[in-house]
């Protein structure tokens, strides 16, 4: 897992909504991270963490990666996790259904993870608030490329 964080504040009024990248894969979701902040351009206040693959560094999906980097992007105005597939949508539903683990406010994404992490972001350096900010991401699946 590795945060990467373009400033922000410690909580409170103006804080932003930090964002978490689930993926199997620890270089995907970090490369995702890094293609999102910049992407999102210079200036951007938004802290986002790649939480990918097991802690030895295999392919996978784990509670503790998740759960650390979710705390590493709390800034107080909740948590947008966005994740690629099966057993990492069932590991963030877990975590919030336990509901102690995860910061307050943390929310599973409906989107898709690439072009709904720069979507994130994006709004997320914006100011908007974590609804506007799960909104904006899961309008990504509307993205047409043809």
């Amino acid at each position: 897992m590795s945060a990467r964080t373009a400033g922000g504040t410690a909580g409170g009024e103006g804080a932003p909504v930090g964002v978490v990248l689930v993926s199997h894969s620890g270089p995907v979701a970090d490369s995702v991270a890094t293609l999102a902040l910049g992407l999102a351009g210079d200036g951007v206040t938004v802290p986002v963490a790649g939480a990918g693959g097991t802690p030895d560094g295999g392919l996978g999906t784990s509670a503790e990666l998740i759960t650390k980097a979710a705390r590493t992007v709390d800034r107080g105005a909740g948590v947008a996790i966005l994740v690629d597939l099966g057993s990492a949508v069932l590991t963030v539903k877990a975590l919030i259904a336990e509901g102690d683990e995860l910061p307050e406010g943390a929310r599973l994404v409906d989107a898709p993870l690439v072009e709904g992490a720069v979507a994130a972001v994006v709004a997320a350096s914006a100011g908007a608030d974590l609804d506007a900010v799960a909104a904006a991401a899961g309008e990504a699946y509307g993205y047409r490329k043809e």
